[in-house]
């Protein structure tokens, strides 16, 4: 999962005519570590995403635009339109984050 470092490297990763996904964590957040632990399997299973991630604490005006109030969130993009949002509360499995990826096909 390739690491967002700007805003304009932001941008231009949402513009993509390909659905995108981002998820938003911070290093100091241990429900992040827990999905790092089985986040890797999704990724390889759903290819059709092109996966990226951003610390929300370096980035906090793009979290906020994007209602991102608790982390790991993920964010489906395309177009430069959030099309879809799994939120930190329902983010804490691989059952949940697989299921809110099968919603949103």
């Amino acid at each position: 999962m390739e690491e967002i470092k700007s805003k304009e490297q932001f941008e231009e990763v949402i513009s993509s005519n390909e659905p995108v996904i981002v998820k938003f964590e911070a290093g100091w957040c241990p429900d992040c570590k827990r999905m790092d632990m089985f986040i890797g399997d999704i990724v390889e299973a759903n290819q059709q995403y092109t996966w990226y991630q951003i610390n929300r604490d370096n980035f906090p005006e793009i979290a906020e635009k994007y209602s991102v109030m608790g982390i790991p969130s993920l964010l489906i993009f395309q177009n430069g339109e959030k099309n879809a949002h799994l939120h930190s509360a329902n983010a804490k499995s691989p059952e949940q984050v697989n299921e809110f990826l099968e919603s949103v096909k």
